[in-house]
């Protein structure tokens, strides 16, 4: 049997994974990090994109967040986030759909345009749509 860790995904609706797993891989502010049993105690900042789990059983399971924090502490693995879904759960079209409209709004710059705005928002689409692929493959 492989070497296990407890892994909770904790978003501020409600718990979203609890379970035993043999690997996370996350996207950190500094780029993407996996965490094994008997990884160093860690706290990073999580950015949206996409959380694979390789459960206790070698079967993997892919999660959308939204950036929060990843707390790595002695076999237990926490995901603290706003919004946290599964990858299955990803509505593609409306994913699309306003990563085109973000492009559109960047594009075509009003009076009243908010570019912090419309970047969050590409930039969540994009998250989406990376999280669904990994799902997929």
């Amino acid at each position: 049997m492989a070497m296990t860790m407890h892994c909770d995904i904790v978003s501020a609706e409600r718990s979203i994974f609890s379970g035993l797993v043999q690997m996370v891989i996350a996207a950190g502010s500094l780029g993407d990090l996996g965490v094994a049993p008997g990884h160093a105690p860690l706290l990073t900042a999580l950015i949206p994109g996409p959380v694979r789990l390789v459960l206790d059983n070698g079967d993997e399971e892919v999660f959308y967040v939204s950036g929060g924090f990843l707390e790595v502490q002695r076999n237990v693995v926490t995901l603290l986030t706003d919004t946290a879904i599964r990858a299955d759960d990803v509505d593609e079209a409306a994913a699309v759909k306003a990563m085109e409209d973000a492009e559109k709004a960047i594009a075509n710059q009003g009076a009243d345009f908010e570019y912090g705005a419309a970047a969050a928002q590409l930039a969540e689409a994009a998250a989406q749509l990376r999280a669904l692929r990994q799902q997929k493959k």
